[in-house]
């Protein structure tokens, strides 16, 4: 046999790394229309749309802090303490700008300038203060789940009823029969997959997260990039937390709770490398539709207790991490 016959044929081969979540997420599909035949309504689709988009907001940003090397374990207890601190301005601010737009707007605001401080206080620990990732963000996690606990007494803190009529519209209104939380999850998904394919920014993550000392020999400022990706992610959970109020109008310590884990699991599902170096934020998103869409076949069944959706995800997360490392072994 010559060397010539040697030689693999040329010709197309699908890259299962980029096939695999989308077949995944077609399986799943076919898998809920075949079980319920409401799988495919409108109505059903937009809720699982719906619901998907604080924890895909939220994964956008997780999808920066995991490419540049880092983790955040406080997504979750940071939304609770937002969205707590979100209800209490509102409501202290209500006898003085009267239920209205001015009202929400300044919600909106305390939402955005605490999930910017919280992300930048996870970044400044981490790059200044030279802690682990992991250290700061599960001590910042119990932090903010503390406070809230605490501002609401051991309760819930719960919007003023007059004025959830007019936050109400900012979940449950939208364009063309479409939700703002789902236009809102579709715009943040668009800018992150630009940014991290076009922008500076984008390849500096993918750099600190592959090799910190190589990058800094490439004159990229190492610990302004992984402070950037923190308060990028603070940020998406402030948006998120403006999504989330107006659908229950209150915030307590359950609030948020296991967000960290989803947010994480659709990241390592979608490509991310979760020990750093590549991105991949559309695949964040085909991860954060395969969640929902499980935890929607589980409640539309009787197969499976709805219960279980945690383990789910966590045997997901431990499977994803598993074929990462084969990869990297073959590679």
């Amino acid at each position: 046999m010559t060397a010539i016959e040697t030689k693999a044929p040329r010709g197309f081969r699908p890259d299962l790394k980029v096939l695999g979540p989308i077949l995944a997420l077609v399986v799943l599909v076919a898998v809920g229309a075949w079980l319920n035949a409401n799988f495919l309504s409108a109505g059903n689709i937009t809720n699982v749309l719906s619901r998907s988009a604080f924890i895909g907001i939220i994964a956008v940003g997780m999808t920066f802090v995991i490419t540049a090397g880092g983790l955040d374990l406080s997504v979750g207890s940071m939304a609770a303490f937002i969205a707590g601190l979100m209800i209490m301005v509102m409501n202290g601010l209500l006898p003085t700008l009267g239920p209205g737009v001015p009202l929400v707007l300044v919600g909106m605001a305390t939402a955005l300038v605490v999930g910017i401080l919280a992300g930048a206080l996870n970044g400044f620990l981490i790059t200044t203060m030279r802690i682990e990732a992991f250290i700061v963000t599960l001590g910042t996690m119990g932090i903010y789940r503390s406070l809230v606990t605490w501002l609401a007494d051991g309760g819930t803190l719960s919007l003023d009823f007059g004025m959830r009529s007019v936050i109400r519209p900012i979940y449950y209104d939208g364009i063309l029969g479409i939700s703002f939380p789902i236009i809102v999850f579709a715009l943040v998904a668009i800018a992150g997959e630009v940014v991290m394919r076009r922008a500076a920014f984008g390849r500096h993550a993918a750099a600190v997260g592959c090799n910190d000392q190589v990058a800094r020999y490439s004159s990229v400022n190492v610990n302004r990039v992984r402070m950037l990706t923190y308060v990028f992610l603070g940020l998406l959970v402030g948006i998120a937390t403006i999504m989330y109020v107006p659908r229950l109008g209150s915030a307590s310590s359950s609030t948020g709770v296991l967000w960290e884990l989803e947010a994480i699991a659709a990241v390592i599902i979608g490509g991310t490398m979760l020990k750093g170096g590549f991105g991949r934020v559309w695949g964040t998103v085909i991860g954060v539709l395969i969640l929902s869409l499980i935890d929607n076949i589980l409640n539309l069944t009787d197969g499976v207790s709805p219960y279980l959706n945690g383990a789910i995800q966590g045997v997901i997360i431990i499977l994803a991490v598993i074929l990462q490392r084969e990869r990297k072994a073959e590679g």
